[in-house]
C-alpha cells in the first residue's frame, strides 16, 4: 500500500488508530526485545535473573513441565511417524493436515528416524551411540527450550510482525541496513529477538515475513544465516563453561565484531549472492516506505499505522498460532533429535571430525594458536552443536587463547544442525544443506580472521 508524502496522522486517522499500532507493538517490546530481571522482580529461582518476556514465560513453563518433557516428545515424534506413514495410504482431503504430513520420502525418512531414536532413548534400549548421555540425552536436553518456546511465540509473535512494530523501527534504520548488509531495516527485529532470545526465534520471524513478501529470497537468506545470532543469555553458558564471566564485556564484544564482519561480507559472496531477488510464491513484495520529508519517525509510524490497520483479528491470530505450532511440533521436533543424535554421534564415536579437521590444524597453527592439534576438531564439530566446542576445550589443558578463540568462535559461526540448522531447512527459507555447510564454513574463515588478532591482544 503506497503511503502519500503528505500523509498525517490527523489527516487519516484517529487516535484508536494509533493505540491499535502503540499497545500491542509495545506489549511486544517488553515481550520480544526489551530484556528486564523477571527472575528479581518475581523471585522466581531455576530462571535467567534476565531475560525478554518471552524467554522468561518460556521458563516458567519448561519448570512447569520439565518432568514431562520426555514423554511429550515420545507423544509429538512417535505421532508425527505415524500419520506421516499414514498420509502416504490415505487421501487426507484437509488441506493443511495434508501439507504437514503427507511429505517427500526424505522428511519421512528421518521423522520415522526422530521415533526410533525417541524410543530407544526413552526406554534407554539401543547402541551407546544413540542412549549416550553424550548424543541422545544432549539433544533430549535442548527439547524443553524448543517446545516451550514454540508454544508461546507461536501465538505472541503477532505483537511484533502484524501491528507496526517491525513497520517503525524498519524505517528509523532502513538506509543504514540496506546500504551495510542489503536487507530491510525491519530485519533489526529479527536480530534483536534473537540476540536477547532465542535463534530460532529469529528465523521463525523472518521466515514469516519472507512468507508475507517482506523479505525476497535473498534477504530472507542473508537475515537467516547472518542475523539470527546466538542469544545472550546462552553466550553467558558459554562463557562460565570456559572461564571467562571476568571477562565477559572483551569476550562478546569479540563475538559482536565477528558477527558484524561477516554479516558485511557473506551477502556479497557465495553462496548467499547466487540468490535470486524473487518472493515467496510471487507475493507482492512489501517495499518499505521511507521518505525523507517530514522525518524517518514521522515516516515509520504512519507505516506503523497503516500495518495495524491490516492487522488480523483475534481469531485469526489464535488460529494461525495453533497451525504453527502444530507444523512447527509435527515437521520440526523429529527432525531436530534425528540430525542431532547422527550429529554427536559421528563428533562422540567416530574419528570423522579428527581426520576432517587436519587442515585446520595447520591453520591454528600458522595463527600461533597452542594446543592446535586438539583444538582443531572444535572448530569443525560446531557444525552439529553450538555448546560442544566449549566442552571440547574446557579442560585444564587447553590454553587460555586458545579457550577464548574457541569460544568465541563457536557463537560466531551461527549455523548449527541442532538447532538453527535444522529450523532453517524446515523452513520456507531457500537454503539447503550444502549451502549451510558452505556458509558455516565460510562464516569460520572470516570469524577466525577478527577473533584471532583480538584474543593475542588480550592474552
Amino acid at each position: 500500500m503506497n503511503i502519500e508524502q503528505n500523509y498525517t496522522l490527523k489527516q487519516t486517522g484517529s487516535i484508536s488508530k494509533f493505540l491499535k499500532f502503540f499497545i500491542p507493538s509495545l506489549l511486544g517490546l517488553f515481550l520480544f526485545i526489551i530484556p528486564l530481571p523477571f527472575g528479581k522482580i518475581f523471585n522466581v529461582s531455576g530462571v535467567s535473573p534476565v531475560n525478554i518476556g518471552v524467554g522468561f514465560i518460556s521458563e516458567l513453563l519448561k519448570l512447569a513441565i520439565g518432568d514431562y518433557i520426555p514423554t511429550i516428545c515420545l507423544v509429538i515424534i512417535v505421532l508425527s511417524a505415524s500419520l506421516s506413514l499414514m498420509a502416504k495410504c490415505i487421501n487426507i482431503k484437509n488441506e493443511f493436515l495434508k501439507n504437514i504430513l503427507d511429505v517427500s520420502a526424505f522428511w519421512l525418512f528421518f521423522r520415522v528416524v526422530g521415533a526410533v531414536f525417541m524410543i530407544m532413548i526413552y526406554f534407554n534400549v539401543g547402541p551407546e551411540f544413540i542412549i549416550s548421555e553424550d548424543t541422545g540425552y544432549v539433544i533430549l536436553g535442548i527439547m524443553p527450550s524448543l517446545i516451550a518456546l514454540f508454544l508461546i511465540a507461536g501465538f505472541l509473535l503477532p505483537l511484533v510482525l502484524d501491528f507496526g512494530l517491525m513497520d517503525f523501527f524498519g524505517t528509523m534504520i532502513s538506509k543504514f541496513m540496506k546500504t551495510l548488509f542489503l536487507v530491510p531495516g525491519r530485519a533489526a527485529v529479527d536480530t534483536l529477538s534473537s540476540w536477547l532470545g532465542d535463534a530460532t526465534l529469529g528465523i521463525m520471524i523472518t521466515n514469516t515475513q519472507y512468507k508475507q513478501g517482506f523479505y525476497n529470497k535473498k534477504e530472507s537468506c542473508i537475515i537467516a544465516v547472518c542475523f539470527s545470532l546466538v542469544s545472550l543469555p546462552f553466550s553467558t553458558v558459554i562463557a562460565d563453561q570456559l572461564g571467562f564471566m571476568n571477562k565477559f564485556v572483551p569476550f562478546y564484544l569479540t563475538v559482536c565484531a565477528a558477527s558484524l564482519v561477516c554479516a558485511i561480507i557473506l551477502p556479497r559472496i557465495y553462496p548467499l549472492c547466487k540468490i535470486k531477488n524473487e518472493t515467496f510464491n510471487n507475493v507482492p513484495y512489501q517495499e518499505e516506505q521511507v521518505s525523507e520529508e517530514g522525518g524517518l519517525v514521522k515516516q515509520g509510524l504512519l507505516n506503523a499505522i497503516t500495518r495495524a490497520e491490516n492487522a488480523p483479528t483475534l481469531n485469526t491470530i489464535l488460529v494461525n498460532g495453533f497451525k504453527n505450532i502444530v507444523d512447527i511440533y509435527i515437521s520440526l521436533i523429529p527432525l531436530v533429535l534425528a540430525w542431532g543424535t547422527i550429529s554427536l554421534a559421528l563428533a562422540e564415536f567416530t574419528p570423522v571430525f579428527t581426520w576432517i579437521s587436519y587442515p585446520v590444524i595447520l591453520i591454528l597453527e600458522l595463527l600461533k594458536i597452542p594446543n592446535a592439534a586438539q583444538a582443531a576438531p572444535a572448530v569443525l564439530v560446531g557444525f552439529t552443536d553450538m555448546f560442544i566446542p566449549s566442552v571440547m576445550v574446557s579442560g585444564e589443558g587447553f590454553a587460555e587463547i586458545t579457550k577464548f578463540v574457541i569460544g568465541t568462535l563457536s557463537i560466531s559461526q551461527l549455523v548449527y544442525m541442532t538447532e538453527t540448522g535444522a529450523v532453517i531447512l524446515k523452513s520456507d527459507i531457500p537454503l539447503n544443506l550444502k549451502d549451510l555447510m558452505v556458509i558455516f564454513l565460510v562464516r569460520t574463515a572470516i570469524s577466525l580472521m577478527v577473533i584471532v588478532p583480538i584474543a593475542h591482544m588480550l592474552f
